[in-house]
C-alpha cells in the first residue's frame, strides 16, 4: 500500500498519483515497431536513451540467433533483438527486480514468447545455457572487478565464434579496450559518438 500524509495539498497528491502511473514508449528500434511501459526509478524511462540506440545500430544477428542482454532494464535491448531473431531464445538479466517485472510486461505487450527474464547479478542465477550474442548498455559507476567478472563470465557463455557488444560513456572506451585485449584477446571499436562508444569482443573459435 502507498501512503501519502494526509495534510498534502490537492495539487500536490494529484502529481504525486500522476508520478505512480507507467510511462509508455513507442519506439521504432531497428526497424521495428516496440512499445514499452517504464516507471520513475529505471534507467531512462522517459524515452530510451542514445547509448541503447547507438549499440541498437551495430549489433549483427541473424534470425536463429540465441542472445542476453546483461541489465535489461525495462527490455530496450533484449526486446529488440527477440524480434529481429524470431526462432532465437532471448534472456534478459537484471539484479533490479523492478526491471524485471517491466522487462516481463513488455514482453508480453510486444507479443514476445521467445524471450525469458531473470532476476540475476550479472549471470549468476542463469543455467549453462550459451549465445551468440550478448550485449550490454554498462553502467558508468560500477568497479572494475564488477566490470571483470562480467567479462570473464560472458566470455564463458559465448558460444565460438559469438560477439560481446557493450555500449558505454567515452571516458570508459580505453579501459575497455584494454580489458577487452586482456579477456577476449581482440577489440574493436565499432562507432565513437558525442557520448558513447560502441566496442566488440569476440569470442575466437575452437
Amino acid at each position: 500500500m502507498n501512503l501519502l500524509p494526509d495534510k498534502l495539498p490537492a495539487e500536490t497528491r494529484q502529481w504525486l498519483e500522476g508520478l505512480r502511473q507507467d510511462l509508455l514508449i513507442e519506439e521504432s528500434l531497428r526497424g521495428q515497431p516496440l512499445r514499452f511501459h517504464t516507471t520513475w526509478g529505471l534507467f531512462s524511462p522517459k524515452a530510451i536513451d542514445e547509448g541503447s540506440r547507438l549499440l541498437l545500430d551495430y549489433i549483427e544477428i541473424d534470425p536463429s540467433h540465441n542472445s542476453a542482454d546483461l541489465g535489461c532494464g525495462y527490455g530496450p535491448l533484449g526486446l529488440t533483438l527477440a524480434r529481429l531473431a524470431p526462432q532465437g531464445r532471448h534472456t534478459l538479466l537484471d539484479k533490479d527486480f523492478v526491471a524485471v517485472e517491466y522487462s516481463r510486461r513488455n514482453a508480453r505487450l510486444n507479443g514476445l514468447g521467445n524471450v525469458e527474464v531473470i532476476l540475476s547479478n550479472g549471470f549468476d542465477q542463469l543455467d549453462d545455457r550459451r549465445f551468440h550474442r550478448i550485449v550490454s548498455n554498462l553502467p558508468a559507476k560500477t568497479g572494475k572487478e564488477q566490470y571483470y567478472l562480467y567479462f570473464y563470465e560472458a566470455l564463458a557463455r559465448l558460444e565460438p565464434g559469438g560477439r560481446f557488444y557493450v555500449v558505454t560513456i567515452n571516458g570508459l572506451r580505453d579501459f575497455i579496450k584494454r580489458s577487452f585485449k586482456e579477456v577476449f584477446g581482440n577489440y574493436a571499436k565499432l562507432k565513437q559518438g558525442r557520448s558513447y562508444t560502441v566496442a566488440l569482443g569476440c569470442k575466437q573459435e575452437a
